[in-house]
């Protein structure tokens, strides 16, 4: 059994998904383990990381709607204040979403559907470097 970690800087431009697939399958692909899990773990608290579909940008715009109308900014009732007005939001959307996925590994690439990819989901409205660590543990080829 092999273990390899790395870590990834994304840059963000603002709020938005930012798809990092290519990413992990080159990580998976020089590492040369066959069979296993990859990890990848997002390490804020106002971002979070989603399995989604890659194909219809439209899903994107309707999923960052969705989030900003159930956790808009300018609710009056939040106390954490002190990062900016997007802050609190933020961390509401991270809190329903997730910071971790997991996805198996198969022939040496990650066991994806035809049309799902791997995203950061930005939550902040201003840019941001995101750090995901990604972990792999699995057989060699």
């Amino acid at each position: 059994m092999r273990q390899l970690q790395e870590t990834i800087e994304i840059a963000t431009r603002g709020a938005g998904l930012y798809e990092f697939t290519p990413a992990l399958r080159r990580m998976i692909f020089g590492s040369s383990i066959g069979t296993g899990l990859v990890t990848a773990y997002c390490r804020h608290t106002s971002a979070s990381l989603l399995i989604q579909e890659n194909a219809d940008p439209d899903v994107q715009t309707d999923l960052q709607g969705f989030f900003r109308r159930l956790a808009p900014e300018g609710m009056d009732w939040i106390a954490h204040v002190t990062e900016g007005p997007d802050d609190m939001p933020a961390h509401i959307r991270a809190a329903l979403t997730q910071i971790s996925v997991s996805i198996p590994v198969s022939r040496g690439g990650p066991l994806l559907g035809a049309w799902q990819g791997i995203y950061l989901f930005e939550h902040r409205t201003r840019p941001h470097r995101r750090d995901v660590v990604l972990h792999l543990i699995g057989d060699s080829v």
